[in-house]
């Protein structure tokens, strides 16, 4: 098994009328998911998840607020056998109105700003449902 390095974001705001926090979802290959991407050469998993971030939906460098968790999953590509391992943060826009827009070449047809708990719902993948629920116990517990 060859071992791959990602990272990637949940990217969120808080609305000005105090409802619960937004999170961007992108719909990728027909499935709901968050922006992320593999390590490259010579890039800390910060610097990976922040551009990665800024490349699938068009935005301005996002900042982190904190690492929320790592996920791993398995997957095959040919006759490869691949071990992932996702280092997750949570970020913020400097500018919450920004003009954003998906990275087609990616797969990536559409961005969508949704409540939190919409988002644990529609979210395709197991893992991202646990990460977003860690999600959530960091951001109504911060300081």
């Amino acid at each position: 098994m060859k071992p791959v390095t990602a990272a990637g974001g949940v990217l969120f705001r808080e609305p000005e009328s105090g409802s619960d926090p937004e999170v961007l979802l992108i719909l990728r290959n027909g499935v709901w998911d968050l922006p992320k991407g593999k390590l490259e050469e010579n890039e800390s998993v910060e610097e990976c998840a922040v551009r990665e971030v800024s490349e699938e939906v068009g935005c301005s460098l996002p900042a982190i607020q904190t690492h929320i968790t790592d996920t791993y999953h398995e997957y095959r590509e040919g006759d490869s056998h691949f071990g992932k391992t996702t280092h997750w943060y949570a970020m913020t826009l400097s500018d919450k109105n920004e003009e954003l827009s998906p990275e087609v070449k990616e797969g990536i047809k559409k961005l969508e700003w949704v409540p939190l708990m919409t988002a644990v719902e529609r979210v395709g993948y197991e893992n991202l449902e646990v990460l977003l629920r860690e999600f959530k116990k960091w951001l109504y517990t911060r300081p």
